[in-house]
Formats: structure tokens, sequence, C-alpha cells
């Protein structure tokens, strides 16, 4: 009786990981697919011409330029509001207070939020930001908004990093008379870096390739920002002007491949930076 059952549970446990690695073998070969097809759309577009000019005729013609500058600008300003309330939050709520009522309202609260489609967040920052603030549009609303919009990753990711740090850690940093305060700023902080990082990035990563909040904030403007008051185009945005207006198939993938590589780097990047500080602080 016992070895048909060890075969049987042999069986089942082989079944599993074929299944699991034929889902991941689907997961990663979808990617490539999407990567592929918009790269080969777009790669006969792409040179330093490309990226280094304005655009002309409305983006039929000519480069990128004012658009990289504008992803730049907005997602840069997205993540400057973001990562400082992201984190702050978290550390509050992994370490001033204990589990409640309020502490799980706050959660439930940010996993709402984090619910939320991106073209309310855009009618949030029109109404709010551009038009009773009277920022406009411009890139200080699209940051702002997009800001608010990836602070619970933010939140949640960095939280859960503070919380996977081990108990001794502080308990430890405290018993050499570290005040609360110096324990997580000099010992909690740097060991939980990797996963606050995570959430940064897949914020940046969210920030660069949001189109619908964008619109309705930053603008639709084909020119180079000279100041955050000024309208701005992101890649994503002119991307989507290209191909729904008709103007030029061959710039839109040309845009997109270019938006692409740019997140594959930043997501490549910060996994480098990650194990980096992973092995640093181990």
């Amino acid at each position: 009786m016992t070895m048909p059952r060890l075969v049987s549970a042999r069986v089942v446990q082989r079944g599993a990981i074929a299944m699991m690695w034929a889902a991941t073998a689907a997961t990663v070969g979808l990617l490539l697919f999407i990567i592929g097809f918009i790269l080969s759309r777009g790669a006969h577009v792409l040179s330093w011409e490309f990226l280094l000019t304005n655009p002309r005729r409305s983006g039929a013609l000519g480069g990128i330029l004012p658009t990289v500058v504008s992803t730049i600008w907005v997602s840069a300003a997205a993540v400057l509001v973001a990562a400082p309330l992201g984190v702050s939050a978290a550390i509050y709520l992994a370490e001033y207070t204990k589990e409640s009522r309020l502490t799980r309202i706050i959660r439930s609260g940010t996993e709402a939020l984090a619910g939320i489609p991106s073209i309310i967040f855009g009618l949030f920052g029109f109404a709010f930001f551009v038009t009773t603030l009277g920022l406009g549009w411009s890139i200080l609303s699209g940051g702002l908004t997009l800001g608010l919009m990836i602070l619970p990753t933010v939140i949640r990711t960095s939280e859960e990093a503070l919380r996977a740090v081990p108990r001794y850690y502080r308990d430890v940093a405290q018993s050499l008379g570290a005040s609360k305060w110096q324990s997580i700023r000099s010992v909690i902080l740097p060991a939980a870096a990797p996963g606050v990082m995570t959430g940064v990035v897949l914020g940046i990563g969210r920030a660069v390739s949001e189109t619908a909040a964008v619109i309705f904030t930053a603008g639709v403007a084909l020119r180079m920002p000279l100041s955050p008051f000024d309208s701005a185009r992101t890649m994503s945005v002119h991307f989507y002007t290209l191909t729904m207006e008709g103007i030029s198939d061959d710039m839109a993938y040309g845009t997109a491949s270019v938006l692409v590589v740019t997140i594959l780097l930043i997501n490549v990047g910060a996994y480098a930076l990650m194990n980096r500080l992973t092995r640093r602080y181990r």
C-alpha cells in the first residue's frame, strides 16, 4: 500500500512541476512575442536622429525628443511625490502601529485606491489640479496625478519589505542603545531597501507607460517643455495620438519601441541595483 501511494505522490508532484513550467514558459513566451512584435514594426525607424530631433507635421516626420523629455519630467515628478509619502506611510504602518481596526481600514483603503482605473485618476487630476488649483495642463499636474496613482503600490510593497526584516534586527539595535527611529533608519531600512526599490520601480514603470491619466492633466502639447508648468506630451500619449488619428503607423511603432526598451532598461537596472544592495547588506 505504501509503494503505490509513494509512486502516485511522485507522479502528482512531477505533473504539478510540469504545469508550473508550462505556465512560466507561456508567460515568458507571450512577453517575448509582444516585445518582438513591437520591435519588428518599429526597429527600422529607430536612430539617433529619431531620438534627438523634434517632430514635424504633427509627428508624421522628425523625431520624438520632446516626448522623451516630457516622459522623464512627468515620471520624475510622480516618483518625487509617491516615494517619500509611500515609504513614510509604510514605516508608520509597519513599525509604529499594531494590528487594529484602524490599520485594517487603512490597508483596505490603500488596496481600493490601487484598484481605481487610471482614467478616474485623470478626471480627478483634471478637476482638482488643473482646474481647482489652477495649475493647468502641465507637467506638475500630470506628475501629481501619477504620484497619487502609484502611491498604493509603493506603500504596499514597502510595508511588506519592512515586515520581512527579521525581528531580531530591531531587538539587537535597541539593545545596543539605539532609539526606535535610529534602528529604523540605520538597520531596518537598509535591510528592506531591495523590496522598497521594487515598489518604486514598479511605480516608475507604471508612470512611464500611463496614458489615460496624463492626457487629462499634462496635456498633449507637442513641444519641448521648459518648466514644470508647461503642457507636455509623453511617449505613451504620443503613441496613442499617432495611432488613433492615423498620422503615422511607422512613427507610432517607433515610439512604442522606445517606450518598451525604456521600461526594460528601468527594470534591468533596478534589479541589478537591488541585487547589489542585497549582497551588500547580507
